[in-house]
Formats: structure tokens, C-alpha cells, sequence
């Protein structure tokens, strides 16, 4: 195919305004907002969240901007408002184990309502124990058994009492103890003196009177101790017995309050007995009598703190399934935490201190995590890890276990997590874990891709319409006229450089959108015009391009050497893409080759300082072997050739430049000089054929702005591949000046063509020409002049003595390493 000068019509996209079906957005904001593009990933994203079995969580691919968190949000919150609530989540006192509380899950609502009724529980025991013990029938019950039991101890003192008095002692009753004193025959109590002043024959009656008294005491304690044991159970048995009816009523009507089935009510059943054998066994605390206030409250307050509900999770306020959505995941925000307060130089706890994280939280539901912030802290991502494979959840603190001091640490019982978690990440992470870490790859059996680009259509216009009428109503902006909408879309064909296909970024649009509104705002209109559109995006060009001015004033400075009129040999302008991150622009770059006798071959020179990248290299490996298949009679090639790009220190990557490449090479073969006013970009493979290329808008309107300060005569313009047609975009000042014939856009699908516009001369083959059947190429030929070249480079050669060829300093440095 020859070579094809563009017309105007084909260097943009026009879309007319008059195709869009309303005057401006404001007619829009009652039509719901769609997956625009995105209809593989609505599909898959539907399909993981309605998914009831485990490990269907969702991985979701796709490039920032993509509205693939919003989109998701908006999916959770859909589903998740037809599923129930899942239940509360608390952990109470372990009344077994108190280092280790128990998790609680009760019916959505219901844990609130739980610990109120305990707070109250608590709170009436403080009245109504105190007030039942004090009653005058339960006092008189306790008179009677104590009266009993003081009978039995009377009448067993009064037979020690006697014993006591026939050996001459007297017995007495202190702080609970049994002391016996001596007596003479006057009832006087002797002294140690007397008594070691007594004849040792009375002495020795008065020890052997003591060992009987002692005797006798041993068995009237004996006796006494049974009985208090009795006296004490009955007592007890009769506080239990009066109290255990109060606590047996309004525990149970706590647990009958909870009518609804639930998992745990058994569980819960259970806790509550243990509530009521505590407090049974706990009834002291209750009598204020003899005891010090602040004890007494100390006391109180540690039993009753037992009875508290520390409720983690309240779903009462929720009508679905909750959706969570962790922005700064920590290992407290996310898996929970335990509190600590110092006491006494140590750190203490207790379950009323457990804390729940964003899991616990989104139990039943959704959550939404970013692969990123995860993989910034490797405890939380080891953490989900274990999670997606076990489905338990462990609340702690990993702190705690290598503290500098003392801990008393607790062991929360490990819950059952269901949870869907939805992954935002990229596709290298899904792809690296596909193929690192498989057993983490099978819990995310749902990948949803978000798509790039979409193909344009009139109902892809109208839902961005109303993607564009949703912004500004939710923005409180003025809306666009269809002419304003109508630029948008051409921006979004822009980014996606496709005549044919929108970018999916949609926070470029909504950039644009906001901008688009200010401008409008400024010069105080009512309705968003096509010129706010315009206005904005200079506006924003002109705040992020001043690397492109600088570029641009070196080369018109001439501290870049670049030349856009005549012709030269062995030069020709490449066109160079530099991507700031904010920004891309193109650049020519000077590509100069030269060629003589000898046998090294194509001399890389930005490969051999290490300037080139391994896409680039690649792309002048296809070139030296597609020379070596245009001139395979005269193999092997007599050849010594350097190819440079001049004044480029930041280094090379890419195989856009390899057309570029060949045509200074073959220049420089056949003595034939090129047009500098015509750059050219375009990948080519073995067969000489030219291949497409990214960031062609870029490149072109970057050499239209040299050419334009250099002057623009007509003969200037760029040479693309035929392939890249449809993603030309460009600006309305390169169109212009294609208008008006002072500029030019050629493509090419074969290099033979491009080739005949740089030198006026043919190229000896053609697009349709077997390489292998050429012996001869015509004299008068681009390729024939080259090959008359290389026949002479054999000849030297050959008249030449034949010396060691030295090693390739590149290879002796690979081989030393």
C-alpha cells in the first residue's frame, strides 16, 4: 500500500452535538447511573457478592480511576440490603476460665437490650438482697437456727465449764478462743511463781489436771465444729433458698425476653445460671455490717463487674447486612484489640476491654480492603491469610507477649467469621499471587475486571450523559449543554486514543467535569458550554506543561540540535513519548546512524552505556536481522554501523524508534539524504512491516509545536504506521495547519514506503517482495545503492589482512561476571 497523506477529517473525531438526544444534563438526573463499559465486570462482581458459599471472595482488577471502588460500594450496599442482619457480637465473663471470656452472638438488637437488663440486674441485687435478708419471718428463721445451735454449744460448755471447775480452772471465752487459768483451794488464780513455789507432787497433779482439760477442750471443739458446720450450711442453705427464687424469676425473664431462636441461646442459658450460682455463692458481700465502706464497695464492685455485657458488635441500627469499608487498615482497626491500663507497675485486663475491628463488624457481610494497605504491614496481611483459611478469628495484641513489662494478658474465644471481603488490587498482584501463592488465590475464586476502555456507541454517549448529569447534581455544578457534553466525550476518546473506543477513567472525566464547571462559574453563565470544556483543558495543560515549555525552548534556543528543514545523511527525527506521571509529551529526537567497512556489525551505542531498556534492544535485534534478510546475498555483511540518539542522557525504552533506526541505516548505506522536516515513529517487525505505536497524538502534536516555532513551510509533517489511524485525536491547532497545507500526516504499512517519501528515490522492493528471492536489487534504489555499498565493504575487507577480532567489551564484562 502507498504511502497516504491524511485528510482533516480523519486526524480527530468530530462528535456532533446534535446526535445526543437532550438539550442539557439537567434532563438526565432522574436516570440511574450504569456500569458504563463495564458490563463483564458488573456481571462477575454480582455473581461473587450474591454467592452464599465460602471462599467466593472478590479480587477486582483495574486501573485507578476506574470507579472500581465506588462501583463496589454501590454493588455491597444492593445485595446487602436484601440480606437479614446478622446477629450482635459480645463477649461476657467466663466464670471457669476468667483469662479467656466467651463470645456471645444474640439476635440483632438484642445485645443492647441484654446488657441493659444485666445493668439493671446488677443494679436491683445492690436493694433487693439487703432488703429480703432483713426481713422479720427470714429473721426469726435464722434466730431459730442459731438458737439451736447455741443450745447444743451451751450445754457442751457447761459440761466443759465443770470439768474445768473440779480441776481448779476457770475457762474463758476471748476473740473466739478457749483460755483456761489455774485456782487454788480460795479460788484465787495463782501466778507462775506460786506455782513453781508448790511442792513437786502438786505440780505434777496440776499437769496432769491440764492434759485432762486439754483433752476435754479437743473434744468439745470437736463437738462445737460439726455443729457450726451445720449451723452454717442451714444459714446458708436458708440465704439461698430465699434469694434463689428472686434470681431464678428475673434471670429467666431475661432469657424469655430473647423469644427468638438463636445459636447461642443455650450458651446464653448457661451464662445465666452461672450468674445466679455466683451471686449465691457470693451472698456475704451483701451484709455492709462490720465491714468498711470502701471495702465493701471494692468488693461489690468486682462481683457485680462480672455480670457486665461488653457488647463489641450493635447491629441494631442496620435494616441489612453491613458493608464495611477499611480505607487505613491497621491491625486494631481491622482484626480488634484488647486495652490495657497500668496497675502497679503492671499492665491488666479484662474482657470488658476487648475491642472489635472492621471483621468483626462486617460479620455477615461485606468488606472492602485495598491489596496496598494490607502489604504494608505484614502482621495484618499474615493475619487475613489465616483468616481465609481457617474462617476464625482471634482477637489480641501481638505486643503483649514480648512487653518490657508485666502483663496480664487475656485469651478471647475465637469466633466464626463469615465474611465477604472484596480486594481492590492491580492486575500484577492477582497475577503474582495467582502464581506465588495459589492456596491464598482459591478464597478469591471471583476476579473482576474492570475494563480500560469501551467501545464508543450512542448508548455509551448517553450513559456517560448521565454520568456527566449525576456529577454536577451531586457537585451542585451547572449542567452541561449537550455542545459541552459533546467535548467531554471527545476527551474521554483522547485519553483512550481510539477514534473507536472511551476511556474508562472516569476520574479523569469527573476532573474534567468539575474544571469544565469552574470556567463556566467564572464568567458567570447559567449553562456549561463547549468553550468552559476547552477552557479548562488548556487551563490544565497550562499548569502542568512547563516541562514540555522548557523542552521546547531548548530546541528553539538550539541547546537541543534539531533540524526540520532540507535533508541530510544518515539523520533523521525520531519522535519520543516522556511520560512525567501528570503528564506525556512528545519530543523529536535526533537519530543519527553511521556505516564503513568491517565486521562488528550494528553498534547499539545507548545499549553499550547502558542507556537502552530491554524493549528497546529487542526492537534493534529485529532491525539487524531484517538488514541481514534485505541483503542476505551478500552474507555475512561486511559492516561496521552506530546507531545514536543524539543529546538523549535519561535513557531509551521502547521499540517505537526502530523504523526511524532503519531509515538512518539505510540512508547512511546508500549515500541518500532524508527530509529532517518529516519525523517518524513506528515499531517494525522482520518483514518490514510497520506496526503501531503508543502515544501517537503526543509524538505529533510535539513536533507540530518545533516545527511551528522553526517555521512552518508545507514539507513538514510525520510519518506514522497505517495501523495507528484510529487513535489519532489530535489537537485543533495541528488540524488546522493540515487544513491549510503546512502540515502533514502520512502513514505506511510497509517500510519500503516510507522509505520512497524520506528520499524521493524508490526502494527497490515492495510491500508484496519475498526477501529470500532478491539477488539484485535495481541500481537506482534506495536498497540498490545500499547493496552496491556493501559489495564495496566486502571488497576492503577482503584486501585486508585477517587480524584477531578483539572481544566485545559488553561480552568479556557478561562473561567475567
Amino acid at each position: 500500500m502507498p504511502i497516504t497523506r491524511l485528510e482533516p477529517c480523519a486526524l480527530s473525531l468530530a462528535i456532533e452535538p446534535d446526535t445526543l438526544d437532550f438539550q442539557d444534563t439537567s434532563a438526565l438526573t432522574d436516570q440511574s447511573l450504569s456500569w458504563i463499559g463495564q458490563e463483564r465486570a458488573q456481571q462477575a462482581a454480582f455473581f461473587g457478592l450474591e454467592m452464599r458459599q465460602p471462599d467466593y471472595n472478590l479480587f477486582v482488577l483495574g486501573e485507578t480511576g476506574s470507579g472500581r471502588s465506588s462501583l463496589l460500594r454501590q454493588a455491597m450496599a444492593h445485595v446487602a440490603a436484601s440480606r437479614p442482619v446478622p446477629p450482635d457480637m459480645c463477649y461476657v465473663h467466663n466464670f471457669d476460665l476468667p483469662e479467656r471470656p466467651l463470645a456471645l452472638r444474640l439476635p440483632a438488637g438484642q445485645g443492647s437490650w441484654l446488657r441493659q437488663q444485666l445493668a439493671l440486674f446488677a443494679k436491683n441485687l445492690q436493694q433487693e438482697i439487703p432488703k429480703r435478708l432483713n426481713e422479720e419471718d427470714f429473721k426469726a428463721e435464722i434466730e431459730r437456727i442459731e438458737k439451736r445451735f447455741r443450745v447444743e454449744e451451751t450445754r457442751a460448755y457447761a459440761e466443759l465449764n465443770a470439768l474445768a471447775e473440779t480441776l481448779h480452772f476457770v475457762i474463758q471465752r476471748e476473740s473466739g478462743r478457749l483460755i483456761f487459768t489455774l485456782l487454788d483451794e480460795s479460788g484465787n488464780v495463782l501466778t507462775e511463781n506460786e506455782v513453781l513455789a508448790l511442792p513437786k507432787a502438786r505440780r505434777e497433779a496440776i499437769d496432769q489436771a491440764e492434759q485432762t482439760l486439754r483433752s476435754a477442750i479437743t473434744s468439745y471443739l470437736e463437738k462445737i465444729r460439726p455443729l457450726e458446720r451445720q449451723r452454717d450450711e442451714a444459714l446458708a442453705a436458708l440465704h439461698r433458698q430465699r434469694i434463689q427464687p428472686l434470681l431464678a424469676q428475673v434471670l429467666n425473664a431475661i432469657l424469655d425476653g430473647l423469644a427468638q431462636p438463636f445459636a447461642d441461646r443455650g450458651k446464653l442459658g448457661r451464662y445465666l445460671d452461672q450468674i445466679q450460682q455466683d451471686v449465691l455463692e457470693n451472698l456475704d458481700i451483701f451484709w455492709t455490717s462490720g465491714m468498711d465502706e470502701d471495702k465493701y464497695q471494692a468488693r461489690m464492685n468486682s462481683l457485680l463487674g462480672r455480670y457486665q455485657i461488653n457488647l463489641v458488635v450493635d447491629n441494631r441500627e442496620l435494616s441489612g447486612a453491613p458493608v464495611v469499608v477499611e480505607d487505613n487498615p491497621s491491625f486494631k482497626s481491622l482484626i480488634g484489640s484488647i486495652e490495657y491500663q497500668s496497675v502497679e507497675g503492671a499492665l491488666m485486663t479484662d474482657y470488658t476491654r476487648i475491642r472489635a475491628g472492621g471483621l468483626l463488624r462486617a460479620h455477615g457481610g461485606f468488606l472492602m480492603l485495598h491489596l496496598d494497605d494490607l502489604l504494608a504491614d505484614g502482621l495484618v496481611w499474615e493475619k487475613i491469610c489465616r483468616l481465609l483459611r481457617s474462617h476464625m478469628l482471634q482477637i489480641e495484641e501481638p505486643w503483649a507477649a514480648s512487653a518490657a513489662t508485666p502483663v496480664v494478658s487475656i485469651e478471647p474465644e475465637a469466633v466464626a467469621l463469615q465474611v465477604k471481603i472484596v480486594l481492590i488490587g492491580s492486575r500484577e498482584q492477582y497475577y503474582a499471587i495467582q502464581e506465588n501463592n495459589p492456596e491464598l488465590a482459591r478464597r478469591f475464586r471471583v476476579k473482576v475486571d474492570f475494563a480500560a476502555s469501551f467501545l464508543a456507541s450512542a448508548q455509551a454517549y448517553h450513559a456517560l450523559s448521565i454520568f456527566i448529569a449525576h456529577v454536577c447534581q451531586q457537585g451542585c455544578l451547572p449542567h452541561f449543554s449537550r455542545g459541552a457534553v459533546a467535548a467531554v466525550l471527545g476527551a474521554c476518546h483522547r485519553v483512550a486514543e481510539d477514534q473507536t473506543r472511551l476511556s474508562a477513567n472516569f476520574s479523569h472525566t469527573e476532573t474534567l467535569v468539575v474544571e469544565s464547571a469552574m470556567q463556566c462559574k467564572a464568567r458567570n453563565g447559567q449553562i456549561v458550554e463547549a468553550e468552559d470544556v476547552i477552557s479548562a483543558q488548556r487551563a490544565s495543560m497550562m499548569r502542568h506543561n512547563y516541562p514540555d515549555q522548557c523542552a521546547q525552548e531548548a530546541i528553539a534556543d538550539g541547546d537541543v540540535v534539531i533540524a526540520v528543514h532540507g535533508q541530510r545523511t544518515g539523520q533523521i527525527n525520531g519522535l519520543s513519548l516522556i511520560d512525567m506521571g501528570d503528564q506525556s509529551f512528545g519530543m523529536p529526537v535526533r537519530v543519527t546512524a553511521h556505516a564503513f567497512a568491517g565486521e562488528d556489525g550494528l553498534l547499539n551505542i545507548e545499549r553499550e552505556v547502558g542507556l537502552s531498556g530491554p524493549i528497546h534492544d529487542k526492537g534493534v535485534f529485529i532491525l539487524q536481522h531484517l538488514l541481514s534478510a534485505l541483503f542476505s546475498h551478500n552474507a555475512p555483511l561486511a559492516l561496521n554501523a552506530s546507531i545514536v540518539f543524539e543529546q538523549e542522557y535519561y535513557g531509551i525504552e521502547g521499540d517505537s524508534a526502530s523504523c526511524a533506526e532503519l531509515y538512518v541505516l539505510l540512508s547512511a548505506l546508500a549515500g541518500l539524504p532524508l527530509k529532517q522536516g518529516i519525523a517518524v515513529t513506528g515499531a517494525i517487525n522482520q518483514y518490514g512491516e510497520i506496526l503501531p505505536v503508543g502515544g501517537i497524538n503526543e509524538k505529533i502534536e510535539g513536533f507540530f509545536k518545533v516545527c511551528k516555532t522553526a517555521g512552518l513551510d508545507g514539507s513538514q509533517g510525520v510519518l506514522i504506521p497505517g495501523r495507528n489511524c484510529r487513535h489519532l485525536m489530535l489537537d485543533s491547532a495541528v488540524i488546522e495547519a493540515v487544513a491549510r497545507g503546512e502540515f502533514h500526516i502520512y502513514t505506511a504499512e510497509h517500510m519500503c514506503d516510507g522509505i520512497e517519501l524520506l528520499t524521493d528515490f524508490p526502494c527497490g522492493i515492495s510491500a508484496d517482495s519475498e526477501l529470500n528471492d532478491m539477488v539484485n536489487y535495481p541500481p537506482d534504489t534506495v536498497l540498490g545503492r545500499a547493496q552496491r555499498t556493501l559489495r564495496a565493504y566486502r571488497a576492503a575487507c577482503q584486501q585486508q589482512p585477517q587480524q584477531p577480532k578483539p572481544g566485545h567489551k559488553r561480552a568479556v564484562a557478561r562473561a567475567e561476571k
